[in-house]
């Protein structure tokens, strides 16, 4: 069977704050540099995206699609809004489904909840147990997976928006819930710390914004390559076929730590405890972050490993390195030189940061550039945590092995 990497959580650019480059030329191309091998389609419940796939796409029976040489899942995230005990809940799902057909019956069905043409990521004034009422009883081959379940907004366990369990958010509709989204702001390692999530397959996707954000999360499957066999793999937690997640560094993530942005104030949960939960700047109340959610529901300690668990690996945009190696900002001609001089030799971004051998890595870019590679393969790297929206930054360079001067040229072994 094929092992392959996914990842089922995107965008078009018809949601909002998102590259208006995202077309599916666009999407199949970053995503070969990449190495993804299925990727979601995002957005399927907006009309004129739905159109856009349906010209695009060839059916092979898989219940993929092909375009441009690369497979896609129909997948869509949506924002539920809803009031319980006098309190508003925003909370936003991946919705996954087998077909074209299938996408079509599910927009007739969710667009007397709210306009699907306005945003690609739509709000649905409909309880999340509705949701969930309507996917699968228009297409029980669907799949709803909460999204991002940590984020302080729009999320299950948030800590403004959600709840405590999963049985509050979805009550008789918990039973159809099999996955859960870890976000960028947590991985598996802390999701691992409650019991009363050990049923769910824990996945990570990228929930990109722009195509060269693709791939920042993923997940790795060896299984047959349709929708059916992923979809399944994924329900019964099948270490077999669902075999890990490639994961951010949490503390990357911009609702990591608790903080105020505004007053530039980050801080630890206990930290955060010790002010009262109130800006030491300002007075107002700090946005609680992920960390010290997870750290309220936990019944188990850090470090925890229950059994039956996926492992994971932990990896930093390739970009990101090069640009460290280089001290100059992702995006630059340097950076896009030496990005597609190691894609050349190792074939895809995947491959340099998992698999490419040292003398590979070695010969292919500048001594910096690989040392910065191996690095982050062996976890030696330093994060200065995200907070209230500002994402973390990873420092893979100590100051004792600090960037060469502007004058000085990184040379090729």
């Amino acid at each position: 069977m094929p092992k392959f990497i996914a990842d089922f959580h995107i965008h078009s650019r018809y949601s909002r704050a998102c590259s208006k480059d995202l077309t599916v030329g666009e999407l199949a191309k970053w995503a070969k540099l990449k190495g993804i091998g299925v990727l979601g389609t995002g957005d399927f419940t907006h009309p004129l995206w739905l159109q856009e796939l349906k010209d695009a796409f060839r059916e092979d029976g898989t219940g993929l699609y092909e375009a441009h040489g690369k497979k896609f899942l129909l997948t869509a995230e949506v924002n539920t809004l809803f009031y319980k005990s006098g309190k508003a809940h925003q909370i936003h799902h991946v919705l996954f489904v087998p077909s074209l057909e299938a996408a079509e019956r599910v927009n007739r069905e969710l667009e007397s909840f709210g306009s699907l043409s306005i945003d690609g990521r739509p709000t649905l004034r409909m309880d999340a147990w509705r949701l969930a009422d309507v996917l699968l009883g228009t297409e029980p081959r669907s799949l709803l997976v909460p999204a991002h379940v940590w984020t302080p907004w729009f999320s299950a366990f948030g800590s403004i928006a959600g709840f405590d369990t999963l049985e509050e958010c979805f009550e008789h509709q918990t039973k159809n819930i099999f996955v859960l989204e870890t976000g960028l702001s947590s991985d598996p390692s802390m999701n691992w710390r409650l019991a009363s999530l050990d049923r769910y397959t824990l996945i990570s996707n990228s929930d990109a914004h722009s195509a060269r954000k693709l791939g920042r999360e993923a997940n790795i499957f060896e299984c047959e390559l349709t929708y059916d066999a992923i979809v399944t793999a994924l329900k019964t937690k099948d270490r077999s076929k669902f075999l890990s997640t490639i994961e951010f560094f949490p503390e990357e993530g911009k609702y990591h730590f608790d903080g105020h942005r505004t007053c530039g104030v980050r801080w630890a949960p206990q930290e955060t405890r010790r002010h009262g939960f109130r800006c030491s700047a300002c007075g107002r109340k700090v946005t609680v972050g992920v960390m010290h959610r997870v750290d309220a529901l936990a019944d188990r300690p850090e470090g925890s490993i229950p059994e039956g668990v996926v492992p994971f690996k932990r990896i930093v945009p390739l970009e990101e390195i090069i640009a460290e190696a280089l001290a100059v900002n992702v995006g630059t001609k340097a950076v896009e030189r030496e990005y597609q001089q190691l894609i050349a030799a190792c074939g895809s971004e995947f491959n340099v940061l998992l698999h490419a051998p040292e003398e590979v890595l070695r010969k292919a870019a500048p001594a910096r550039i690989a040392e910065g590679i191996l690095r982050v393969r062996q976890g030696n790297v330093t994060v200065e945590p995200g907070y209230d929206g500002e994402f973390g930054k990873v420092h893979i360079f100590s100051a004792e092995t600090a960037a060469p001067a502007a004058d000085e040229q990184l040379t090729l072994f």
